[in-house]
């Protein structure tokens, strides 16, 4: 085993784990492709990948005067400036995209109701009362023009993934759940145009496109989204981003019910991070395979055979397909 400090020795011992390895990174999802590739040339037989975060009893903050965000990273950067938080691109973002498509604070309320939705089918999730248009809007703003319940949770939790080779899980009690392919966009150029005037589409077009093509499927055959919502609007960009909606028509797709559970694409059919969890993303991976193993209850989607992942922040996009076993 290779040498650990005291918190991972912990957590393994804990689950009564006997690793031949244990790596010790950073919280993002380029983890599950980093295991994939580990496991096809068969370093390893078996992978599990464990998030776990104290992110309210541990006292995370997420801006104001104090904070404890590394000054190198996007948004601590312009902190001179009273610019100190993520919330504050997202505000930005959508100040933008309500000046140039004629948006409303009333329009992106249905992405946070519709997430709700989702969320009071859900055992598991911490935000299962109902929500309506007239909450938000009656909700206090933290980052003007966005709202409360345009933010994602802040909570304590835990996540494990389990990966292996599909031919070793033939005999396993669950249906396998294939990853059929990922793909990386990396923002390369200013963040404030990246963020505000394209909304990460260039980085999320190429990670779409590369992990379409890896998995040989059309993004018509994709049934399902799973995406990192931070925040209302972020989830709108990776709409548009994607290629699922055209730039300024994603809000038109949410409030016509496209995203529910009946639409044509539902999205984040757990209640994402904004109703279910804070998990850096792993919850919404955990419901991708459950919708794909079709054991999601009242909230399953009918029929579905390919889903689509993304992982989006202020660095760059990461997008798996995943697909029936």
């Amino acid at each position: 085993m290779l040498e650990m400090d005291d918190a991972p020795r912990r957590h393994v011992r804990g689950l009564g784990l006997r690793p031949d390895c244990v790596v010790t990174t950073g919280g993002w999802l380029e983890q599950v492709p980093l295991a994939a590739t580990r496991l096809a040339d068969r370093t390893f037989g078996a992978v599990a990948l464990l998030f776990a975060a104290p992110f309210r009893s541990g006292g995370r903050l997420f801006g104001g005067e104090a904070t404890n965000v590394d000054p190198r990273d996007s948004y601590g950067y312009y902190h001179p400036w009273r610019w100190s938080s993520q919330a504050a691109h997202w505000a930005l973002m959508w100040r933008h995209y309500m000046l140039t498509y004629g948006a409303a604070e009333a329009d992106l309320a249905h992405v946070a109701v519709t997430l709700r939705q989702h969320a009071s089918l859900t055992e598991d999730a911490i935000m299962r009362h109902p929500l309506s248009i007239n909450d938000y809007l009656g909700s206090r703003y933290i980052v003007e023009p966005l709202h409360l319940f345009d933010l994602c949770l802040a909570n304590d939790g835990a996540v494990c993934i389990i990966m292996q080779r599909a031919e070793g899980a033939a005999d396993r009690p669950h249906p396998p759940v294939l990853l059929s392919g990922w793909g990386y966009g990396e923002v390369l150029h200013s963040k404030l145009d990246v963020m505000i005037r394209d909304r990460l589409g260039t980085p999320l077009r190429t990670a779409a496109g590369q992990a379409l093509s890896a998995a040989g499927l059309e993004r018509p055959e994709i049934g399902h989204l799973m995406a990192y919502d931070a925040s209302t609007i972020h989830l709108v960009a990776q709409l548009e981003g994607l290629g699922f909606a055209e730039a300024g028509d994603g809000l038109s797709l949410v409030k016509a019910g496209e995203t529910s559970l009946t639409g044509a694409l539902p999205t984040n059919t757990n209640g994402g991070m904004l109703s279910h969890s804070y998990m850096a993303g792993w919850n919404n991976l955990v419901e991708a395979v459950r919708q794909l193993r079709h054991e999601a209850g009242a909230r399953q989607v009918a029929g579905l055979h390919a889903t689509m992942y993304a992982a989006t922040n202020t660095e760059g996009a990461i997008t798996m397909v995943l697909s029936g076993g």
